[in-house]
């Protein structure tokens, strides 16, 4: 041994080292998660050079080892404050070099010591100490304790497993209570800083009391470990049992020929090699096959794993329909489908041109922003019918569940994939158009925000490795051609709205929706109330009452519900006899359909001073409100009502504020605004309102009130204002001018920073329609009130 080690290091270190270690210093070698006991024979594995160097220097110069725990066992250059105190001090049995280079050792623990010092310098750690004697004598107590770690230690022995058969015979004849502690205490699996609590106990029978408390916890692990397996055991064997014996019964039906378990196997795997899946998920198929084939048909996993073969075989992991891009045939369609919405149609007709010159680009995602009946869903329906591909559409509206975008994993009993899967196989091709409906009413419950899981799904750098949390592998969604729609813009969270192109759509006009009920909503009803051409008609006069005084929308759903109205009960005529085909005047509507549901706004106005139309943007569309303005005798408060939000009371404010500034001009006394209240009510009170665009109506409504001019029948308003009397832009632009074409308007004035707003109204409605452009408000009140002496002034209400 001496000789292997003296060819392993060089002589003249070796003297070097010998002369630079004093006798009264051990050497320390520092261990993690062991501890040697006085008495006990180890075998330590070193691994670190200043361990192996010590163990060497010990067996060259017949030298003795200090061993001594780490504190930390994850420290991997320790230090003297990384140590504890007190460990043992070894004899070196035996020094093993290993032929793949490990250096092991074999030692014998002698007695305890307490490190002092450590001498610095050497390649080694190495320490002045004192040696912790063994207490002489023993006291009745420690002889009881002693005693009952025997019984405890013995009743430990037999539930460990191969132990070796003289160890009982051993630990009976040990006399002394130290050495029994001691011996137990490195028999027994309990933590290294535990048996490092009963290294440093010098006293006996605390030693004892110690170890008798960690023998008692840990017999009652084995034993309860022990039930556990025997438990284990019998569940196993009864499930051998079982298996044998389905085994047997498999046998038995194939000899009679009823074995229907391979075919269902033969089915899946077929279903598996014609799915043409990617590794990934073809590995991952086959070996849940493989545990199918496996298990009993009783079991609860069964019909789990099978479910979700089926799912895995249903995904069109290969199948792809092919795009037939035809420019001109795609506007033909979409000018079939749809009326108007020229510059909507136009961008997706450019879409299609770039997909066809780029197939393997990346297309942006589409985004439908509108008010609801404007054609949304259905222009989707038309891109899919132009590139003659599938067409399959997710609802998120309420959606509130992560689970239903990604899917449940299957540890859950009844779990499924999410819609978006659910929707690919439901197309049967992995290349379909895919419309996400209702993108604006998505929810955000304790299970996550499904907004969030629909980031990946919609961005092109992501969804080619999309994975449903049922499926557990990656599926490509680079292929899918996705289209969004959405009533409200501001509803959908900003990096979900970052990743679609938003296209929006405006409301019709009143000619655009009589050309559309023309075209297709009365075919449309004729056939769905079961009546042909000649047998039911209305006529255009009735279609545009209908319009007029029955629906008041910015798309044509409820136009449509009022014309099945009429054709029903023409259906009900024909069916009765009394009539072999029916024509539908404007005259005949309010004997079907009752009064008009609106009657004209231009007709509710009055001449009174006071009152001016503003124009108000809604998720709906457009609408026209009126603002009216009052005065009574009191201390010159502002009353407001209407259900006005605080941004809309501000506004009424400083309306009010700049009609004060400007009494001079109005011909108003000062003294008015001290002796009187002024009441600003918006009707519909029912409905909140807020926003800062009814500002110039507000205005213009006090104006007409203080100068007693009335604002003119034919002109509507909408602006934000300040202090200085500059009517600032708002937005909506389109929907609002769209409204006061709806209501009778001619003339609309707006901000002069929104012009560049108007090149989005429909141009039939610009051509009807009168604009002002206003850089103040007095030129909102020179546009907007009455001459003077045009009228008599009449009081205000």
């Amino acid at each position: 041994m001496n000789e292997r080690n003296q060819q392993t290091e060089p002589r003249a270190e070796e003297e070097t080292t010998e002369s630079r270690v004093p006798e009264d210093v051990l050497l320390v070698l520092p261990v993690r998660n062991l501890i040697v006991f006085p008495g006990a024979v180890t075998q330590v594995a070193l691994g670190r050079e200043i361990s192996i160097a010590a163990a060497q220097e010990a067996v060259k110069n017949d030298r003795k080892l200090g061993l001594v725990l780490q504190r930390d066992p994850a420290v991997d250059e320790p230090g003297p404050e990384d140590l504890y105190q007190v460990g043992t001090v070894v004899s070196v049995v035996r020094y093993i070099t290993a032929p793949n280079g490990m250096h092991h050792l074999i030692c014998q623990g002698e007695e305890r010591f307490r490190a002092l010092d450590f001498v610095p310098g050497l390649p080694f750690m190495a320490a002045r100490y004192d040696t912790i004697p063994e207490p002489k004598g023993t006291s009745p107590e420690a002889e009881a304790l002693a005693n009952h770690v025997k019984q405890k230690a013995g009743e430990l022995i037999q539930l460990l497993p191969q132990v070796p058969p003289e160890l009982p015979t051993a630990l009976a004849s040990i006399e002394s209570p130290g050495l029994l502690a001691d011996l137990v205490a490195g028999l027994i699996d309990i933590k290294p800083a535990e048996k490092q609590f009963i290294l440093e106990t010098v006293e006996v029978r605390e030693r004892l009391e110690r170890l008798a408390e960690f023998l008692t916890h840990r017999l009652k692990v084995l034993k309860l470990s022990k039930e556990i397996d025997e438990q284990t055991q019998d569940k196993i064997d009864e499930r051998q049992r079982e298996y044998l014996l389905r085994e047997q019964l498999k046998t038995i039906q194939k000899e009679l020929g009823e074995d229907e378990g391979a075919p269902e196997a033969e089915e899946i795997e077929r279903a598996i090699d014609e799915a043409g899946m990617p590794p990934e998920a073809e590995k991952q198929a086959r070996k849940e096959l493989k545990r199918l084939k496996a298990m009993p048909e009783a079991a609860a996993e069964h019909s789990m794993i099978r479910t979700y073969l089926d799912w895995l075989t249903s995904v069109p992991w290969s199948k792809e329909d092919e795009e037939n891009i035809d420019i001109a045939r795609a506007r033909d369609i979409l000018d079939e489908d749809h009326y108007g919405l020229d510059k909507v149609k136009r961008r997706i007709l450019e879409y299609l041109a770039v997909r066809k010159l780029n197939p393997t680009g990346r297309s942006p995602i589409l985004c439908f922003v509108g008010p609801p009946g404007v054609g949304k869903t259905s222009l989707g329906q038309s891109i899919a019918r132009a590139l003659g591909l599938e067409f399959v559409r997710a609802s998120l509206g309420g959606v509130h569940d992560e689970a239903e975008i990604r899917g449940h994993r299957r540890t859950y009993i009844g779990s499924m994939p999410g819609s978006v899967v659910q929707s690919i196989v439901k197309a049967g091709t992995r290349n379909p158009v895919f419309m996400l409906d209702e993108m604006d009413k998505l929810g955000v419950g304790f299970h996550g925000d499904p907004s969030s899981a629909l980031l990946e799904v919609l961005d092109p750098e992501q969804n080619s490795t999309f994975k449903d949390h049922y499926l557990d592998v990656p599926f490509d969604l680079s292929k899918v051609l996705f289209v969004g729609t959405a009533n409200v813009l501001d509803n959908i969270p900003g990096p979900l709205r970052d990743r679609m192109e938003v296209i929006e759509l405006p409301g019709y006009t009143q000619e655009e929706k009589l050309e559309i009920a023309r075209r297709y909503l009365v075919g449309r009803q004729l056939e769905a109330n079961g009546l042909k051409a000649e047998q039911a008609a209305i006529d255009d006069d009735a279609i545009e009452k209908l319009i007029d005084g029955y629906t008041r929308e910015a798309g044509v759903r409820n136009l449509e519900r009022q014309i099945g109205a009429v054709l029903r009960h023409a259906a009900m005529q024909i069916t009765e006899g009394t009539a072999d085909s029916v024509h539908v005047t404007a005259d005949d509507l309010q004997s079907i359909l009752g009064a008009p549901k609106f009657e004209s706004e231009v007709a509710l106005r009055t001449s009174v001073p006071g009152v001016a139309t503003g124009l108000a943007w809604t998720p709906v569309g457009g609408d026209i409100l009126f603002i009216e303005a009052s005065r009574i005798p009191g201390q010159g408060k502002l009353i407001l009502t209407g259900q006005l939000g605080d941004v809309m009371k501000e506004s009424a404010q400083a309306a009010l504020s700049l009609n004060k500034s400007r009494a001079n001009r109005l011909d108003a006394a000062v003294k008015e605004f001290e002796e009187n209240d002024i009441h600003i009510h918006v009707p519909a009170g029912a409905i909140p309102k807020d926003g800062p665009s009814a500002g110039v109506a507000m205005f213009v409504a006090l104006a007409s009130l203080l100068s007693g001019r009335n604002v003119r029948k034919d002109v509507a308003m909408t602006g934000e204002i300040s202090l200085r009397g500059l009517v600032l832009p708002v937005g909506g632009i389109k929907e609002k001018v769209l409204a006061a074409l709806r209501a009778g308007i001619n003339t609309v004035l707006l901000p002069a920073r929104n012009r560049k707003d108007l090149e989005d109204v429909p141009e039939s409605a610009r051509e009807q329609l009168e604009f002002i452009w206003l850089e103040n408000v007095d030129q909102a009140l020179e546009a907007a009130l009455e001459p003077e002496g045009a009228e008599d002034k009449p009081q205000a209400a």
